[in-house]
């Protein structure tokens, strides 16, 4: 569920770019076919990283690679891009653990993964190296403990919120259907807005993340253990009321994933989109339609307590990596407060490293007020090494209700009973 291109590139050259590297990982399959091994030739020593990247992340690890190995001469970092797909993604790291092989060596994961990975006895415990997990903040912290052991580093924090135009919608919506009315009355006011809303609608991980920002509007919440409530009900048929009744979102959104999100709305087509905060820098860079015209919030809630859907990813070891000292200085470099701030200042990832959080970090990112309401009201999705099973439940009925093949409270009434019990069976 990411795209990539360098913070150098216009936004048009972004989204190409962000387009061919899924193409390219699609047909690929693998990760095996993409060049890179670990080896040691002489006294030095390659590993492999393997990454994904949204709007400037792509520039801002290459920039993080540079300085890594200018400090360490005897290693080299090869980059590696996995899937745009979150999903696919999986798919392919899956692969490669299946078979064994040494490499990746080290790997940005989603925060969803590192407990799945864990149990199947794919990642290597970091009891070795006493990692300090005091320095970083709790709520991620969790998503890389699995029977008390850490079986990775947190590296960034994400959370989702709803970014709008504020030459449009001059006053933030508080409610989900003030969303709606503000939505409507720009597309009436602006002939060039193709869409009022876009979000990720896609059979993937990015609608259960949309999905989770519109639960905290009507109070419900991703509590695996009691899906089927009305306040989650309301929620998704909201979801699917956006494209069929209020019409403030296409058709097509039920295939979009995060890099149709950027291009709808980078491009000024939409007044509302929902996304991580990646999308400010590209919002804001030079030559933007809609540079300084942006603000973001968390989804509004009818009950006052809104929600965001945590992400961010965590880095970890392959347990059958040949070069593990090297993964570890690697990492170790990585979770520096100077270079977590660099990459949210170039690529707008929240560091999970509290250290990088200063008063010169505010002052070069001045959307970070915003984005610190947005990670003030973060849920994250239920963790468990059946999460991947959970999820790909969850995206069917999603997709069954977006595409009008089932109503929400069928779907959900369906699709509870069998979330509770991968939830349970996995937590045992």
């Amino acid at each position: 569920m990411k795209t990539r291109s360098k913070a150098t590139t216009s936004v048009g050259k972004a989204k190409r770019l962000a387009s061919a590297a899924a193409t390219l990982a699609a047909v690929a399959g693998t990760l095996a076919v993409v060049p890179g091994t670990a080896s040691a030739s002489g006294n030095v020593v390659t590993i492999v990283y393997a990454t994904q990247g949204l709007g400037a992340e792509e520039a801002a690890t290459n920039t993080a690679i540079a300085g890594f190995e200018k400090a360490n001469p005897g290693i080299r970092v090869k980059y590696l891009l996995l899937s745009s797909n979150t999903t696919d993604a999986l798919q392919q790291l899956t692969q490669d653990f299946i078979s064994g092989s040494s490499t990746p060596d080290v790997i940005e994961s989603d925060i969803i993964y590192p407990a799945q990975f864990a149990k199947a006895g794919w990642l290597l415990p970091l009891t070795k190296f006493h990692p300090n997990m005091n320095a970083f903040f709790r709520s991620i912290v969790n998503t890389v403990t699995y029977k008390g052991q850490y079986y990775g580093m947190p590296w960034f924090i994400n959370a989702q919120g709803l970014f709008y135009r504020t030459d449009l919608v001059p006053t933030p919506p508080k409610t989900p259907q003030q969303v709606v009315a503000d939505a409507q009355a720009a597309m009436k006011k602006d002939p060039a807005l193709k869409e009022g809303l876009a979000f990720e609608g896609a059979k993937y991980e990015g609608a259960i993340c949309v999905y989770q920002d519109f639960l905290g509007g009507f109070g419900g919440s991703l509590n695996a253990a009691n899906l089927n409530t009305p306040a989650n009900v309301a929620a998704l048929q909201f979801m699917h009321d956006t494209i069929y009744k209020y019409k403030i979102a296409p058709a097509s959104v039920t295939s979009w994933t995060e890099a149709n999100v950027q291009d709808a709305f980078d491009s000024g087509q939409a007044a509302f989109g929902i996304n991580w905060p990646y999308l400010f820098p590209l919002v804001n860079a030079k030559g933007s339609p809609i540079a300084g015209k942006v603000a973001w919030i968390p989804f509004p809630s009818a009950t006052g307590h809104p929600a965001a859907s945590l992400g961010g990813d965590d880095l970890v070891i392959n347990k059958a990596s040949q070069h593990q000292a090297e993964d570890w200085k690697f990492i170790q470099y990585l979770e520096r407060p100077q270079v977590q701030a660099a990459r949210m200042i170039t690529a707008g990832d929240a560091p999970a490293v509290r250290a990088a959080y200063t008063p010169s970090l505010s002052k070069a990112v001045p959307y970070l007020a915003q984005a610190e309401k947005v990670f003030a009201v973060t849920s994250p999705r239920p963790v468990s090494p059946n999460y991947p099973q959970i999820s790909l439940d969850l995206q069917t009925m999603l997709s069954s209700v977006l595409t009008n093949q089932v109503s929400a409270q069928k779907a959900l009434a369906q699709t509870a009973p069998v979330v509770q019990k991968l939830f349970a069976s996995g937590n045992s």
